[in-house]
């Protein structure tokens, strides 16, 4: 890092041992991605309640070439795991080395691409028989079974309607494991 890390604590005094925890942890977000350029971390100690403890608050500040993240660990009441410092430093640096991974990713352009749906028309069916086939729009001709029909009624079905559906391959060819009416 270039700039020396920011430890402050509030409400409480300086704790070696908590210090020595969060240098350790930020040392592993240093290694894991080595152009951190700042981190902050601020630890709130809970205000003190004669019937029980509180919970401890942790937000870290990391600052990167491409920009900054903050994590803000506001902790849910009924998580009452969150009295230990040490449990809410677990999950605020978890939840720091999982922005910088998305970030990381994003900036790499390692986003994660949906297939889109393969779309048809149902082009004939055989209620007889109970299948049906999809023509797609390079008209190939894909089977369907009555039990692959998701959010309808075979019976209710109607040559032409548009459909989306689900590609595998059959023991005769292209069939369709599951199909929706569009």
């Amino acid at each position: 890092m270039q700039v020396p890390l920011q430890i402050t604590f509030r409400n409480t005094d300086k704790s070696e041992a908590l210090d020595a925890e969060i240098r350790k942890r930020v040392d592993k977000l240093n290694r894991h991605y080595p152009g951190i350029i700042s981190c902050r971390v601020v630890v709130e100690a809970p205000m003190l309640h004669h019937q029980k403890g509180g919970l401890y608050k942790l937000r870290i500040d990391i600052t990167l070439p491409e920009g900054k993240l903050e994590v803000n660990r506001e902790p849910d009441a009924r998580n009452q795991a969150h009295q230990d410092p040490y449990v809410a430093l677990r999950d605020a640096f978890a939840a720091a080395e999982r922005k910088i991974d998305q970030f990381t990713s994003r900036r790499k352009g390692e986003v994660k691409i949906h297939e889109e749906t393969p779309c048809g028309r149902i082009s004939h069916l055989y209620p007889m028989e109970d299948y049906g086939l999809i023509t797609t729009p390079d008209d190939r001709e894909i089977y369907f079974h009555r039990n692959s029909v998701l959010n309808a009624d075979f019976d209710t079905l109607s040559v032409g309607a548009a459909v989306q559906f689900h590609e595998e391959d059959g023991d005769k060819g292209p069939k369709a494991s599951s199909v929706r009416i569009a």
